[in-house]
């Protein structure tokens, strides 16, 4: 597995073959190495693709926009958390510059145009490439999309200086390409196996389907037909072998489990550290705590930095459900004799080595459980609360917490999975995506619901940054910024 991302050092070969898409943003080509010269035979193609899986990796490493804004998270002892979470965001504090992202579409871009003329020896080879490069082009434009909604479409390879400056493609225009994408992937796997968790699969491409598609129906108003395609890209997850963990401390802390669809991996030697490194306490902020040798810290700040905790409203979703099995490995409260101190996460506590403790676990992109709680959503879309508390179940009696017992209508069933969300797949980065999703789906009131939004009208998608629209006369900026 390993493998992978020791191939990553690849990527500046292969960036350089794309580094001129960057002219949409304004960026100097670096290198005029094109396709025609890198791909000279089938056995080019493996090492490109891997190499933009370094890419994939940081945007499912981006705690700025998956968890910082949420409510998960309150300031720890050494504040990390930064102006973000206060929802301080303007075109010139916080604003997004999607260069990395476009140098992601632009390889996937490329190797797509050059790989169609080469004769493979294998065909399944052949076509297992194509599918993981449009899953890479379309878990991008996901990203870009729940990140500033309006994004441009970029499809075709650039390989010299001429680069069209683009203007902002609807939301909608661009989930289409996200699904055609992935319909296309899904014909091409040649198989439904997972020969390797940190790379697209057919199940990882299905469980990324779901999640646009619940996207898509509730922000961008797709409505039932969206909400069938979810159940039934969920469903095509349930067939490929994967199963819940009896434990759920291995959940996390297991590489490549049999939960686990899809991660991007992290191990110190070769990645360093995940975005868990701020959340690890250190040891001189917890060597008075009386309970210290329950608390997974690091020796030195390099490698724990004791920034945020979690927060009291994500505390509370665990308040009467005394027998939750995962709450000992969700946050650990610091006590001081009689005096209760932090609360640290420690869904990601990393691992251990001879020298200190240190923040690589996997970073999990999908996992079973967050599939059953999408195909609960999805039936849940569809006035199936029958159904949906059936999915909702199959997570609850996992977690030790039983069968759910409530009401039975729709927003009740709907504000319980939104729950049941926050403490199965906390620090997973992943709630503030599911924010926005149930605000738009009328659960929640995003600006009621996160603490340091209440009172304030900040968008919930991200602004342009200025050297961004300055590059480009067609963007515009966000609306409401």
């Amino acid at each position: 597995m390993k493998k992978i991302f020791l191939a990553a050092g690849l990527l500046g070969l292969t960036l350089a073959g794309t580094t001129s898409c960057n002219k949409l943003l304004d960026v100097t080509p670096q290198s005029q190495i094109t396709g025609q010269v890198y791909f000279k035979s089938e056995g080019d193609f493996d090492p490109f693709v891997i190499g933009n899986y370094a890419s994939i990796r940081a945007f499912a490493n981006s705690f700025t926009y998956g968890t910082e804004r949420s409510e998960e998270l309150a300031q720890g002892p050494n504040s990390r958390l930064t102006s973000v979470w206060l929802q301080t965001i303007t075109p010139t504090t916080n604003a997004f510059n999607y260069n990395g992202q476009y140098r992601a579409i632009g390889a996937s871009n490329l190797l797509l145009e050059q790989i169609e003329p080469f004769q493979f020896s294998s065909a399944a080879v052949k076509n297992r490439i194509k599918a993981e490069a449009l899953c890479q082009r379309a878990y991008t434009y996901l990203f870009l999309v729940r990140v500033v909604g309006d994004t441009p479409l970029m499809l075709q390879a650039i390989t010299d200086d001429n680069v069209p400056l683009l203007p902002r493609a609807k939301a909608a225009d661009v989930m289409k390409q996200i699904f055609s994408d992935l319909d296309m992937a899904i014909s091409l796997f040649p198989d439904k196996s997972y020969a390797n968790k940190y790379r697209f699969s057919w199940g990882a491409a299905q469980a990324l389907k779901a999640e646009a598609k619940l996207w898509s129906a509730k922000v961008l108003g797709g409505g039932a037909t969206d909400f069938n395609d979810a159940i039934a890209a969920c469903a095509a997850v349930e067939t490929t072998g994967v199963s819940l963990l009896n434990n759920f401390k291995d959940v996390t802390t297991t590489r490549a489990n049999a939960e686990v669809i899809m991660a991007a991996y992290y191990q110190r030697d070769e990645t360093g550290a995940n975005y868990g490194l701020n959340a690890l306490p250190y040891l001189q902020s917890v060597q008075n705590a009386s309970n210290l040798d329950s608390i997974p810290y690091a020796k030195t700040t390099t490698n724990g930095q004791g920034g945020y905790q979690i927060s009291l409203k994500s505390r509370q979703l665990f308040s009467g459900l005394t027998n939750d099995k995962r709450k000992p490995f969700t946050f650990i409260t610091e006590r001081v004799g009689t005096t209760v101190r932090n609360s640290y996460v420690i869904k990601l506590p990393g691992n251990v080595y001879p020298d200190d403790r240190v923040s690589d676990n996997d970073v999990i992109m999908w996992r079973l459980a967050d599939v059953y709680l999408m195909e609960a959503e999805a039936y849940a879309g569809v006035n199936n609360t029958t159904k949906a508390i059936e999915y909702l179940d199959k997570v609850r009696v996992r977690a030790g917490n039983g069968a759910y017992t409530g009401a039975t209508d729709k927003a009740t069933v709907e504000r319980s999975i939104f729950d049941e969300r926050g403490r199965e797949l906390f620090f997973e980065n992943k709630r503030w995506y599911d924010i926005v999703r149930f605000h738009f789906g009328n659960t929640i009131n995003a600006y009621d619901y996160v603490p340091n939004l209440v009172g304030k009208k900040t968008p919930l998608f991200w602004p342009l940054s200025a050297s961004v629209l300055a590059a480009n006369s067609q963007l515009v900026q966000t609306a409401g910024y």
